[in-house]
Order: C-alpha cells, then sequence, then structure tokens
C-alpha cells in the first residue's frame, strides 16, 4: 500500500528497528524518535551515545535514510519540570553523539509543540510565548538557530472555531472565502487562521532574539464527526479543510510574514482511530475509514493513484496517517501510530 501511494518519507514516533529494516533498500527518508519517557535519560552523553549506536548508525550503516531525530513531543504542554527541563540538554546530548559518529549535518534534532507554548496569538504580531514556557524555548530556539533545525508546531483550526464558533467565522477556519483579518501592527491580510497562527509563532521566535528558525506545522487536520458540543465536526467541513489546505500547499504558498517560504504541513490523518479514547472528535480525523474507503473526497485525481510522494509516520502498534508537504513538491505524509 505505501508503495502504491509512492511515499519517500517516513516519521517514526520511536526508532523501532523492525521498521526501518523493512525499508532498507527503498530510498525512503526517516524521521525517528526518542520517547518523552527516555528524555531524561539522554541527558547522560554516555545514554545519548548508545542510543545513537544502537538506532542511527548501525541502520545508516546498512542503506537506511534517517534524516532527523526528534527528542520528546509536546513537552511544554503538561507540568512534567523535570522532562521539560532535561529537553535541551537531551537535544544538545544527542546531537553532540551524532556528531561524533561523524553525522552532524547530516542528521539533525529537534522536538515539537502544541500551541499551548502561546501565552499570544493574535494579532499575529502579538505572538508570545508563555512565561512557563520562556525558559525552556529561549534555550531551545538557541539550539535550533546553531544546528539550522525547524521549530515544529502543532495547529488546529478547528478548536479555535469550536471553542467559539459565534465569533471565529468557519470561512476563514476553512480557507474559504471571507473578509479576512488584518494585523493593526504589521497591516498584513490574512485569510486563514492557520497561516495567523504559523506567523503568531514566527513573532514570538522574533521576540525571543531569532529570526533564522524557520517554522513547520507538525499537526493539522479537520475531524469529520464529533459529540454535539464540537461544533463544526462535519463531513463537509473535514472535506473542505483538507482540500483546500492540499491547493495551497501545491501552490507553495508561504505566510504573509513569510512568502517566500512555502509552508510544511503534516495533517492529521488518513484512517480514523476507532479505538482512540477522548471525544468522538479524535476518533474522526481519518481521511479513510478503516476499511479503505473515503470519508470524503480529497479532490486529487484518482484517489489513491495520483497521489505525489508522501510521508509516513509511525507511533509504536498503533498507526495513524498524516498528510504531508516539503518545500519542493506537494506530498502526501501518512502516520502509522
Amino acid at each position: 500500500m505505501l508503495r502504491s501511494l509512492r511515499i519517500s518519507k517516513v516519521k517514526l514516533f520511536d526508532a523501532d528497528p523492525n521498521v526501518l529494516r523493512a525499508f532498507l533498500g527503498t530510498g525512503v527518508e526517516f524521521v525517528i524518535a526518542i520517547p518523552n519517557e527516555n528524555v531524561r535519560a539522554m541527558v547522560d552523553p554516555a545514554a545519548a551515545q548508545a542510543w545513537v549506536s544502537q538506532h542511527v548508525t548501525p541502520h545508516l550503516r546498512a542503506g537506511a535514510r534517517i534524516t532527523c531525530v526528534t527528542v520528546g513531543n509536546e513537552v511544554f504542554k503538561g507540568g512534567d519540570g523535570a522532562l521539560q527541563a532535561a529537553t535541551v540538554p537531551a537535544m544538545r546530548s544527542v546531537h553532540r553523539a551524532l556528531a561524533a559518529a561523524g553525522l552532524a549535518g547530516r542528521v539533525n534534532v529537534t522536538t515539537a509543540h502544541s500551541l499551548d507554548v502561546m501565552a499570544a496569538s493574535f494579532p499575529p504580531s502579538a505572538g508570545a510565548f508563555s512565561e512557563a514556557a520562556t525558559a525552556h524555548v529561549q534555550p531551545l530556539l538557541a539550539f535550533l538557530s546553531e544546528t539550522r533545525a525547524p521549530f515544529l508546531v502543532n495547529c488546529y483550526p478547528f478548536f479555535a472555531y469550536m471553542g467559539d464558533p459565534a465569533r471565529v467565522p468557519l470561512e476563514y477556519a476553512l480557507f474559504q472565502p471571507n473578509a479576512g483579518v488584518t494585523d493593526p501592527v504589521t497591516r498584513l491580510r490574512y485569510d486563514n487562521m492557520l497561516y495567523a497562527q504559523v506567523d503568531a509563532v514566527y513573532a514570538a521566535i522574533q521576540r525571543m532574539g531569532h529570526t533564522d528558525v524557520e517554522v513547520k506545522v507538525s499537526e493539522t487536520g479537520w475531524p469529520s464527526r464529533g459529540d454535539p458540543d464540537e461544533h463544526g465536526a462535519t463531513v463537509q467541513n473535514a472535506g473542505t479543510y483538507i482540500r483546500n489546505l492540499l491547493r495551497r500547499v501545491e501552490a507553495r504558498q508561504g505566510t504573509p510574514m513569510r512568502p517566500f517560504t512555502p509552508v510544511d504541513v503534516y495533517v492529521f490523518a488518513l484512517f480514523n482511530e476507532n479505538l482512540k479514547p477522548g471525544p468522538a472528535s479524535e476518533r474522526n480525523y481519518g481521511m479513510f475509514y478503516p476499511d479503505g474507503t473515503p470519508v470524503y473526497s480529497l479532490g486529487l485525481q484518482g484517489q489513491g493513484a495520483y497521489l505525489p510522494p508522501v510521508m509516513m509516520f509511525s507511533h509504536g502498534a498503533r498507526q495513524v496517517i498524516n498528510l504531508f508537504a516539503t518545500v519542493a513538491i506537494a506530498s502526501v505524509a501518512f502516520v502509522l501510530s
């Protein structure tokens, strides 16, 4: 199935050697991960070196293509202070271990964040990180700048609309024609919420003294079904959001603040997850039902046969599929979790 979809990039939420071995010789590029529960151990240089020796170098030697290691996921969202304090030191430790193995510049290191790290995101020019996150974000940005790695953020306009449907225009959230919003400081006009969220992160990063760190959207999507209080979770809205986003990606658009930097986007998700806990929306972000039938049309010729090069992500035994777009070509990314 992955070959029929022409998948060319894979992001794992772990470093499963069975998966890496299975893709040897395929040319597929991998992003592998150190789960949150293992981050603190990576502060120890010996532990980081052992991890790289076990999970990176032997696979590269065998012919695998590993381009990035993510250290933890949304670590600044919860209240685990020890994990948060350990993340950047662990990232530096892993980076040094990669450099010692001769992989500096070949395999970079980063981590992903939720928008909860933001204290303000509207208007975009007012973007600022929360006080609680600032102490950790400052050294993180210094590291990303030094190593030329991206800042990853998960953006869901659906949540903003669901939380305040009376004030957030649905058309603005879905990339549909609308009056738009003009930032009173920059005078830049925004015709969709996703780009406004991305630029708010850029503004927050600039406020911390950095203009050389690229922002990539590590998750976005829209559920096709939800609980009665989850306003906007419908098949029509989900299809509209994904189709319109795909058009933006295919056009290699940048945001108003970064018009010449095409937005990289991971769209959640390919399959619905019927066993996932939480609100009904959590089980209905997929573009396809588990039996492979589409939830809605993607607006792509042939639906499956015409998909451009794709990226797949794996999260242990659970599998979730996402949509990805590189700066060079629109690509469909699948996250298997």
